[in-house]
């Protein structure tokens, strides 16, 4: 069996793409080899990696350190973010290169060294393998890269439908203000225009331990673990995912746990997500609100699309990704070469826009929905924010009375 070295960027709590790493690095190790997992950086606690991963993750591995300064003789290294493929490249000993690639990482920044270097890295001859078909594709089209994919599944054993919890008129959004590809601003724009066409509709934010000045009613939930993710996925009716950068792996979950979902149309979400479970719109405020609004006011195209997102996922265990990684990584070991087919679109609907759901929004609701004044009020503890919008309430009717008098 072979020793593999994991080059991995700092730990980060509720980090989807670390626990997509460890996930696989898991993989490997299940089959019989040796991981070493290389965490970037020094210790931030007194606490070793090994229970640092074990404590964020649930993840037991035997071999894992802070630092690349010491990084020991292997038979495959594996970079996992674009600047950790510039040391694999350059590492002293003689190794299979390989690169695990989750998402086009040049999109994380405006034109510039970090954009520019981001996209070199997928230049430096290790052989990468992706999580999806659209990156796949991408680096084929944009610099004649041949790589391996895996389908992107997600663990059944928690994601799942739930019969007994009682469905909700609401909308689940992953906001995640930290990370611009995750676009909190345009979702938050389009619940505000969800939240004004449709007050009685609940919004939940998770993701985040970031609460912000948010304009309109909502209840922030901050970090969710695995299990509370499922049951809020069952008890909403629409589930809100935007990532521009590839699919988020939320969606796939959110579809597994049998709730609807309105992404963006663009080209990243085209090749992995089905016409029938998704809702896919222009990337306005508008057009993602009509999305929203349209399921929201249409229970049975809900239920249909839940079917078909829950049948869609069934066939999609988390195993469809780990078994094909370990596979393309044993081919590499072999010193064979194999490939995927060329990836397809399986999404063929042009996207949802703007329209009679939303209409025409005056430009003062444009402004109100973007630097609303409550901002700061909902973002208070409900204790707080309730009597303070029952007493403006108040107070703006007894100025409205003697108004008219």
């Amino acid at each position: 069996m072979a020793k593999i070295a994991w080059l991995i960027p700092p730990l980060m709590e509720g980090s989807g793409g670390h626990r997509t790493i460890l996930q696989h690095a898991f993989a490997l190790e299940a089959r019989g080899h040796e991981c070493a997992l290389y965490i970037e950086g020094t210790a931030p606690s007194k606490k070793s990696a090994i229970k640092q991963i074990e404590v964020m993750f649930g993840y037991c591995f035997a071999n894992a350190v802070y630092g690349w300064e010491n990084i020991k003789p292997a038979d495959l290294a594996m970079a996992t973010m674009w600047y950790t493929a510039a040391i694999v490249r350059s590492l002293p000993f003689p190794c299979l290169k390989m690169y695990f690639v989750q998402d086009y990482e040049p999109y994380f920044y405006p034109m510039g060294d970090n954009y520019l270097m981001a996209e070199s890295s997928y230049t430096y001859g290790l052989t990468p393998v992706t999580i999806g078909r659209w990156l796949s594709h991408e680096l084929k089209k944009r610099f004649n890269i041949e790589s391996y994919y895996f389908e992107f599944g997600a663990d059944l054993s928690v994601y799942k439908p739930l019969p007994n919890i009682e469905k909700e008129l609401a909308v689940c959004f992953i906001y995640q203000p930290g990370k611009p590809r995750r676009c909190a601003r345009i979702g938050l724009e389009a619940l505000s225009i969800v939240k004004h066409k449709m007050p009685e509709v609940k919004i939940y934010l998770y993701g985040s331990q970031e609460k912000g000045h948010i304009g309109f009613e909502h209840e922030h939930l901050g970090l969710l673990n695995l299990h509370d993710c499922n049951a809020l996925y069952n008890r909403s009716a629409v589930g809100l995912c935007l990532s521009s950068s590839n699919p988020s792996r939320i969606p796939f979950e959110m579809m597994a746990a049998g709730l609807p979902l309105v992404e963006m149309w663009r080209e990243n979400t085209l090749y992995d997500l089905p016409v029938e479970a998704v809702m896919l719109c222009l990337s306005t405020p508008e057009a993602i609100a009509e999305g929203i609004l349209t399921l929201l006011q249409d229970e049975q195209q809900r239920i249909q699309m839940g079917k078909a997102a829950a049948a869609f996922m069934s066939e999609r265990p988390l195993s469809i990704e780990t078994n094909r990684f370990v596979e393309v990584t044993e081919i590499e070991l072999r010193g064979k070469s194999s490939s995927n087919d060329t990836p397809e679109r399986i999404y063929t609907k042009g996207p949802i826009v703007s329209g009679l759901r939303v209409g025409t929004l005056l430009p003062a609701l444009h402004q109100q929905l973007r630097t609303s004044l409550k901002g700061y009020v909902y973002s208070l503890h409900p204790l707080l924010r309730c009597p303070i919008l029952w007493g403006a309430r108040i107070a703006r009717r007894i100025v409205q009375w003697f108004l008219k008098k």
